[in-house]
């Protein structure tokens, strides 16, 4: 189990006070307070490049976090999936499978490398990866003799994926599992265990719209010493230990520089307070909303915990008057940004030729599905601009 760091004294600073009529942001960055002083140090000490003390110093924060023993910080959150889908084997021609529903990035360093893509539906419930349906396609493709290489589930919106029931299903037939956790930083599954504990490797993302942020960054983790001793090279342009530049293969520039590492150092022990701030923030907008007849909320199911780093609304338009575009372009007129939930991967004219199993669940979800401002910084007046926004919707 994860053992989370402690909570600073002071961790969450409010953003400074806004006018009412400021712009109101997705999830804006929020600095902790330390920041400045943890970079002063660094830059005093004369690291700026991925070396020194602090980017090994955040990877052991990472790993005291989500209770991974093998920890790799990366550039971003997409560098640390490329890494693991190398060290996985991915090799053009393979197969790699995801949900329909997530980001572009689940998936991209895949296709890049020349794999195909194949996206499975979401269950209803929690958005994420349909472990029944995983299940069957995989018994389908053995029987084809086509087993995907890798399958990556997504811990939607700071939400966890059924893990367990996944990696049961892929190893019947061998297949790893490397979940994209990128925005579940704090977020726990079954039996209090971090998001991605239990898979081969898990990736991670420290955006500047995330939770924790370093600005960027990201971190590939897991407890296989030997996939991410592997992954560690291949982040370092693949150079093997000679005094000489001696390289088997070619590699990437992939570590995280000192300067975000240190910034990352400095927002991690604010995690706890953060996590507990947006699932603040998401109980305030259900009981905002309650009373208004077809809206709905992503559902959390009772073995997990999530981050809630996004509160995404529901909206239902015969019952509600509008639709969820009504809704988003009065937040916009209002001066809040918001964002349709992800359109599903199969929908996308990118991937217009990929397999696909089921789909119509994620693509009901993006029709109704709008994320609505979650930051930590977010005060009650902020919160209840967008409710009465939403609610003037409901009553025009």
């Amino acid at each position: 189990m994860a053992t989370p760091l402690p909570a600073a004294a002071g961790a969450i600073l409010p953003f400074p006070t806004r006018p009412s009529a400021a712009p109101l942001l997705l999830s804006p960055p929020h600095l902790a307070g330390g920041e400045a002083e943890r970079v002063r140090e660094t830059l005093e000490a004369g690291w700026l490049a991925p070396a020194g003390p602090a980017p090994a110093a955040f990877e052991a924060a990472i790993g005291a976090v989500t209770g991974m023993g093998e920890v790799l910080a990366t550039a971003s959150g997409t560098a640390a999936l490329h890494l693991g889908y190398r060290v996985l084997g991915v090799e053009p021609g393979d197969e790699v499978w995801a949900p329909a529903m997530t980001f572009v990035a689940s998936v991209a360093p895949a296709v890049q490398m020349g794999a195909t893509p194949r996206f499975l539906d979401v269950v209803e419930t929690g958005w994420t990866l349909d472990p029944g349906l995983l299940a069957e396609e995989l018994s389908k493709a053995a029987r084809r003799g086509r087993l995907p290489r890798v399958v990556v589930p997504v811990d939607l919106y700071g939400q966890c994926c059924d893990l367990d029931a996944i990696v049961a299903a892929c190893d019947r037939w061998g297949v790893p599992v490397m979940c994209d956790s990128a925005a579940a930083m704090g977020a726990t599954q079954r039996g209090g265990r971090h998001a991605g504990q239990g898979a081969r490797l898990a990736a991670f993302s420290f955006n500047g719209n995330k939770i924790v942020t370093a600005g960027g960054g990201g971190a590939l983790a897991g407890e296989d010493t030997r996939l991410l001793a592997r992954a560690r090279q291949l982040a370092g342009q693949a150079k093997e230990p000679w005094p000489h530049y001696e390289h088997e293969t070619t590699g990437y520039t992939y570590g995280l520089s000192s300067i975000l590492a240190a910034v990352g150092l400095a927002q991690l022990p604010a995690l706890a307070a953060r996590v507990a701030r947006r699932r603040d923030v998401f109980a305030r907008y259900v009981a905002g909303l309650a009373d208004l007849p077809g809206l709905g909320f992503i559902a959390e199911p009772a073995w997990g915990r999530a981050n809630r780093w996004l509160t995404v609304l529901l909206v239902d338009p015969a019952p509600f008057g509008t639709d969820r575009e009504g809704v988003r372009r009065a937040l916009l007129a209002g001066g809040v940004e918001s964002r349709p939930a992800w359109k599903p991967l199969h929908l996308q004219p990118a991937f217009r030729d990929a397999p696909q199993a089921g789909g119509a669940t994620a693509a009901a979800l993006f029709e109704r599905g709008l994320c609505l401002p979650s930051g930590t910084g977010m005060t009650e007046a902020d919160q209840a601009r967008v409710i009465d926004l939403i609610r003037a919707c409901a009553r025009a």
